[in-house]
């Protein structure tokens, strides 16, 4: 592909929350639309499964993400948006990157050594209950990424190891069979919103703080009315620094809108008031896309069809990519 390659993934457990979408979602779809870029958007369900055990959430988790992104615009006939394990190529490429790789390096990655250090604070053995998943995730990472040779991955600043390690693991493979891959580069954005939850901490599944994206208007709107305020009364100026309704009202806000309710912080607006624009906005912003996403997922067989069509165009990439690959490692036709 002559284009700049960007790919994003998304791991397909539990439900999308407004976080996602302000944090990840929002931006991704809006930087698809660059004509100088070919975007890959792929579903990580592999990835999933090293930490989920729960084979319907996988499968329910696949289909609320890939309508989540049909729904808010992603258009999948310039976005090349597919399902990993549509694509063989990359399970068998993972197999090769491997047989290259050094322990010494799986050794250092982060979720690894959090869990070995986690057994020994408990007394126990240091690999107890580690899958070989959790220990090897990066291989598959650096697979997905190195497959499309994609030459930027926008990543949070905790995935900035691994985006390390798949350039480590591309490296060692060019310098024992050639040079196949582009090495990528992490591209970190801090302007992107980290949104606070309900309780004022980082919206996550983990703190059971988020309010999901495609909750009905009405259970939306009752979400956020529990967001935690403090207790100053109407008339009350208020502060928006350290204020999660601030936070997520501005995250949906244009500049103007946020200046205007700083203004109305500053002249004492009821936590009620102010938590009812917080809603409407949101609303505005999320009621076609959810009524397209209510559609989208009564039609799973049309979400099957839009991601099966992703796959075919990422293996016209993946399929003939793999046989070089092959040849390089020593595994050709005899004749």
């Amino acid at each position: 592909m002559s284009k700049r390659t960007v790919l994003t993934g998304i791991t397909t457990t539990g439900s999308p929350h407004l976080g996602n979408y302000v944090g990840a979602i929002k931006p991704a779809i809006e930087a698809s639309h660059n004509a100088d870029v070919q975007s890959c958007y792929f579903l990580a369900d592999y990835h999933a499964l090293i930490k989920c055990r729960e084979p319907e959430v996988v499968h329910q988790s696949t289909l609320e993400i890939a309508a989540t992104w049909i729904a808010l615009g992603l258009d999948t006939d310039k976005a090349i948006f597919y399902r990993q394990s549509d694509i063989p190529e990359i399970t068998e490429l993972t197999w090769l990157l491997t047989c290259t790789t050094a322990k010494g390096l799986m050794n250092r990655a982060h979720a690894y050594k959090a869990a070995v250090q986690e057994n020994v604070k408990a007394g126990a053995d240091p690999d107890y209950a580690v899958a070989m998943g959790l220990f090897s995730y990066p291989i598959l990472m650096a697979a997905d990424i190195l497959m499309f040779n994609a030459n930027q991955v926008p990543v949070g600043r905790d995935q900035v190891q691994h985006l390390e390690m798949a350039r480590d693991i591309g490296q060692r493979f060019n310098h024992h069979f050639g040079e196949f891959f582009i090495l990528p580069e992490a591209v970190v954005d801090d302007n992107v919103a980290v949104l606070p939850g309900r309780d004022g901490r980082k919206m996550s599944k983990s703190y059971n703080n988020t309010i999901p994206l495609w909750l009905p208007e009405k259970k939306l709107r009752k979400s956020i009315m529990k967001i935690v305020t403090n207790s100053l009364e109407p008339g009350e100026p208020k502060q928006t620094a350290d204020s999660a309704l601030f936070a997520i009202y501005s995250a949906f806000a244009s500049p103007a809108q946020r200046s205007e309710m700083e203004q109305a912080y500053a002249d004492g607006i009821g936590w009620g008031d102010a938590k009812q624009q917080c809603f409407e906005l949101i609303n505005n912003e999320l009621e076609t896309a959810r009524a397209t996403y209510e559609e989208l997922i009564a039609q799973p067989a049309k979400i099957e069809t839009s991601l099966l069509e992703g796959a075919e165009r990422a293996r016209e990439i993946s399929r003939p990519f793999m046989q070089q690959l092959r040849n390089a490692v020593g595994i050709r036709p005899l004749g």
